[in-house]
């Protein structure tokens, strides 16, 4: 089944990578090592770029925000716009401001802007997911010192600052009363964010007051893609230079030059309604845990680039197998004679990660296997994440970067399954849940913390709200003969650097 479906829709696309070819034609310019480079992303602005949402993460990946500190590749916190900081006790932390940094309509980085960032960061609504576990308040001291307390201790607070959503805008960015903040000509990275084309373009062009070393494409055309495999058709014709997600079934026929999987840190699960319908009972979710075969997907539908499910945390996460243990509290599973007794189910998924629809086919003929009636929807994720995030769905399998927020899984198992979650699918509240994750969150030891994590990831599969079906590999697509410099981030914070170019 999932092979079928597979050469059928490599078969659809066709129109629109013409469309997008003729999109693209016309906006290359000067010659090798000076020209634009063309990128196809998979997800559209779900938020008009608000730096609040997941629009935070198109923004890094294209180098266009940045934050006090960055992240190296063992997640550790670098310095950024801050170039230095210390802390000063449990609760306070002062940085050092970088002061040859401006923003990008030409007024100057100073701690009264950095304060002024976090603060509507801290105030906004919907929270950030990576403030969800934390409260901070940022005040300047002088020019070039900001202070940063948290309600409570925070050993993660540098590694925090790096996330994209408490970028780091100029006044003009904001609006007034809080109103809609717009990041466009307002950052400080080495491209500057001049036009946004609704869910379809984005147009960048080269900051050349950046502080660090100047980017060395001219500017950067991007599409917005959702299908995937018309994403790898635009990057065979030459039409795109970077194609971010390359979908599984078009790996082999582009070839090992223009494919680059590497590890990943994301888990694609199933997020079952804890609060409403069928899934309200811990009997019915155990049930649906037990019909899923991980394995299948793997072989099925990711054709060997994923491995089969170990829990929240998979092989992306290396110290956690060794301390990973067994599920607690879990209930007995309702025999399939109930099931059978049950309401109609909704599974939804979305369209942006082109194995997502076929791996929800397959989990419908696993769960249908076990008695349950199941209704598929799939669409753009611009257009169900709303939805979801308000429990509209009976199950929704997503794939989620578990690092994507701090680099420490703790913000995921925060913002996910806390009862106060901001990214809560599940509508988890569970108090053995609660209580693990904050003990995690006051551990400043980092293999404490682990070892805590780990209890929490326990507590979390107990209660059957997320099924784990697969460890995703990445497998990103550019001709590494003419293109240099594109970033291959686990924790998928960039892709799009001041170094990438043609030649």
């Amino acid at each position: 089944m999932p092979t079928t479906r597979r050469l059928h829709r490599a078969a659809l696309p066709l129109a629109a990578t013409a469309l997008l070819a003729a999109a693209t034609a016309c906006t290359s310019s000067g010659g090798s090592g000076d020209e634009r480079l063309k990128v196809a992303l998979a997800f559209p602005p779900a938020q008009a770029m608000s730096p609040y949402g997941d629009d935070a993460v198109i923004l890094s990946r294209l180098a266009v925000v940045e934050g006090l500190t960055r992240l190296d590749k063992n997640g550790e916190a670098k310095p950024a716009l801050a170039t230095a900081w210390k802390r000063d006790g449990d609760r306070a932390w002062e940085f050092t401001v970088r002061r040859d940094a401006a923003f990008q309509d030409g007024t100057k980085l100073d701690a009264a802007a950095v304060a002024r960032s976090l603060t509507a960061a801290q105030k906004a609504s919907p929270k950030p997911r990576v403030l969800s576990d934390t409260t901070l308040t940022a005040t300047a001291e002088g020019a070039g010192t900001v202070r940063i307390t948290t309600k409570d201790a925070d050993p993660l607070l540098p590694q925090r600052l790096a996330n994209p959503s408490l970028s780091i805008l100029s006044a003009a960015a904001y609006g007034k009363d809080g109103g809609k903040v717009n990041p466009a000509g307002h950052a400080t990275g080495p491209f500057t964010l001049a036009k946004v084309n609704g869910a379809v373009s984005a147009t960048l062009e080269r900051n050349d007051t950046y502080w660090g070393a100047k980017a060395k494409a001219p500017g950067v055309d991007v599409k917005f893609v959702a299908d995937g495999t018309a994403r790898a058709n635009a990057l065979r014709t030459k039409d795109v230079d970077v194609a971010e997600y390359v979908p599984i079934s078009q790996a082999s026929l582009l070839g090992d030059g223009m494919v680059h999987e590497f590890p990943s840190a994301r888990t694609n699960g199933l997020s079952l309604n804890t609060e409403r319908g069928v899934f309200a009972d811990p009997a019915m979710r155990a049930a649906a845990r037990e019909a899923i075969d991980s394995k299948a997907l793997v072989d099925g539908v990711y054709e060997g680039r994923a491995d089969t499910a170990q829990g929240l945390l998979g092989p992306g996460v290396p110290w956690a197998a060794g301390l990973r243990t067994a599920p607690t509290g879990r209930v007995k599973a309702a025999a399939p004679a109930e099931v059978g007794k049950t309401q109609q189910i909704v599974l939804a998924t979305y369209t942006n990660r082109p194995e997502l629809p076929e791996a929800a086919t397959v989990v419908q003929q696993q769960l249908e296997k076990r008695g349950f009636t199941v209704k598929q929807v799939v669409r753009d994720y611009a257009q169900m994440e709303a939805d979801a995030l308000a429990g509209k769905y009976d199950a929704f399998i997503q794939a989620r970067n578990t690092l994507l927020d701090t680099a420490d899984p703790l913000s995921y198992l925060a913002s996910d399954f806390s009862c106060d979650g901001s990214f809560n699918i599940t509508q988890l509240c569970a108090k053995p849940v609660d209580t693990a994750v904050g003990k995690a969150a006051a551990l400043a030891d980092t293999d404490a913390r682990h070892r805590a994590e780990m209890a929490a990831e326990a507590a979390i599969l107990g209660s059957d709200a997320l099924v784990p079906l697969v460890h995703e590999r990445f497998v990103q697509g550019y001709d590494e003969t003419r293109v240099q410099g594109v970033a291959l981030d686990p924790m998928e914070r960039t892709l799009i650097t001041a170094d990438t170019r043609i030649g």
